[in-house]
């Protein structure tokens, strides 16, 4: 530890992006401190990840026991299926209150200093905590800023908390409207859906641009719209803006052509959940004292060791991780980027391989992916002249999942023809997020399909999907 400094390492923001630096650094023997204005363990654990899991674990389980037809084609039949929708909202807020404490203790217990306030820099390699007793200035070697990000509401909606809200008070389950509007349809949009469907709620989905779920794949999007909306109680539009969102009683909601932003329509509904996105916390974090500004998103520039950047120049023991930097917005990246920050502030250096990094919406069933569409890998291919290969596999072949009576889903494998290589993955069906990992691993070994289809999976299970598809690849 320099003498000259505080700490070794200071964090500005406790999600799980901070979190996973401040226990990197400690292993790594840095005197570190983490400063958290709100609640330890960020958006995620408050009113992301965490309790929309146990909301989709408990709304899953009631959809389970109440579709009689599938249960009865396994033998089984159940009685009238109640639920208690506060009991619920309590499962859900336990677990993060469970959370948030494990995630406080294990900071504690490496001696991580846990400063409450709200920090920001006040110049080269020093911030300022402000806290009700007032401001101080603590110094650190190096500062890292993982502020995360908040909910993205467009101009026009009014949010009240109540009847017009976004996924931060969502996650809570104050109530079930009769008839919900739920504005986008990316994998937040996609989650409650599954949620409010499953607890009885008749849903409108709102999605602005021209198709449901732009973000997926387009294969997977059409089948999970077959899977996951048509058989529901939601109806859908597309390329239809929410232009105006007033709460009340019932919530006024003004449809408009995205395009040509002419009203076409007036819907009244209980309540509206506003998932449009999210945007970067980032105002004022005092960039400006060591010559650093964000970029014209919001987000705070950084190289791939995760180091701020200031007009393309590194700003010497500055970085920036997680939902901030904007370079990809889930939790479990923002971790693996506190630790390359970590590494690289130790002299290891090291950078982060996006291509490798899955995401998951939880669903029932569930939707993973890794690496590229096959829309991306084409435009790659063109650009640097190889055919892209891509082949599909599904969970209507596979024992298990037949076993199961869940056998809806798909896997598309996308690779390149020359090399064989793995370039993306995507899955829709029963447990995609844990199959997914797989695949990611092989990304990030740079795998090729001819490697891939000589491994042997265990039988019967759905990681023969997966087996199924490389075995396709080889032989197209």
């Amino acid at each position: 530890m320099s003498q000259e400094f505080d700490y070794d390492l200071v964090i500005i923001g406790a999600g799980v992006g901070g979190h996973g630096a401040a226990l990197h650094a400690v292993s790594c023997g840095l005197k570190t401190a983490i400063i958290e204005a709100a609640d330890m363990g960020g958006t995620c654990v408050n009113r992301g990840c965490i309790p929309s899991k146990a909301l989709l674990a408990a709304s899953g389980r009631v959809r389970e026991l109440r579709n009689a037809h599938h249960l009865k084609s396994l033998g089984i039949s159940v009685g009238n299926v109640e639920f208690d929708r506060s009991a619920i909202a309590d499962h859900a807020n336990n677990l993060v209150a469970k959370i948030q404490g494990d995630l406080t203790n294990s900071l504690k217990r490496l001696n991580v200093e846990i400063i409450r306030g709200r920090g920001q820099l006040a110049g080269a390699q020093k911030v300022a905590i402000t806290t009700d007793n007032g401001e101080k200035i603590i110094t650190a070697k190096d500062i890292i800023l993982s502020p995360g990000s908040v909910p993205f509401v467009p101009p026009g909606i009014e949010i009240d908390g109540k009847t017009v809200f976004t996924s931060d008070q969502g996650v809570k389950l104050e109530s079930l409207p009769n008839w919900i509007a739920i504005i986008g349809s990316g994998y937040i949009g996609l989650e409650f859906s599954d949620i409010y469907s499953a607890l009885g709620c008749e849903i409108t989905m709102i999605e602005a641009l021209d198709q449901l779920m732009p973000g997926f794949d387009r294969d997977i999007a059409k089948l999970a719209e077959r899977i996951l909306i048509t058989p529901r109680d939601i109806e859908t539009h597309v390329g239809v803006m929410a232009k105006t969102v007033t709460p009340g009683t019932p919530v006024v909601i003004e449809l408009a052509d995205f395009k040509t932003k002419e009203v076409i329509d007036t819907i009244e509904v209980d309540a509206c959940l506003v998932a449009t996105g999210r945007i970067p916390a980032t105002q004022n974090l005092g960039l400006e004292t060591v010559g650093a500004e964000l970029d014209r998103r919001g987000f705070i520039p950084v190289n791939d060791s995760m180091a701020v950047l200031s007009a393309g120049e590194v700003v010497p023991h500055l970085w920036a991780i997680g939902d901030a930097n904007g370079k990809m917005m889930l939790a479990h990246a923002a971790s693996g980027q506190g630790i390359v920050a970590v590494d690289n502030i130790c002299g290891n250096e090291r950078v982060v391989d996006y291509h490798s990094v899955p995401a998951a919406a939880f669903t029932h069933p569930e939707i993973s992916y890794v690496g590229m569409t096959e829309t991306a890998a084409k435009e790659l291919g063109s650009k640097e002249g190889f055919e892209v290969g891509a082949v599909r596999s599904y969970f209507k072949g596979n024992s298990k999942a037949i076993a199961e009576g869940e056998a809806d889903g798909m896997a598309k494998l996308i690779f390149r023809k020359d090399t064989g290589e793995v370039l993306g993955v995507h899955i829709i069906g029963l447990h995609a997020s844990d199959l997914i990992h797989e695949a990611s691993a092989a990304i990030a070994n740079r795998q090729t399909v001819h490697t891939l289809a000589h491994l042997v999976h265990a039988h019967p299970t759905l990681s023969e999907v997966l087996d199924e598809a490389y075995k396709r690849a080889i032989a197209s």
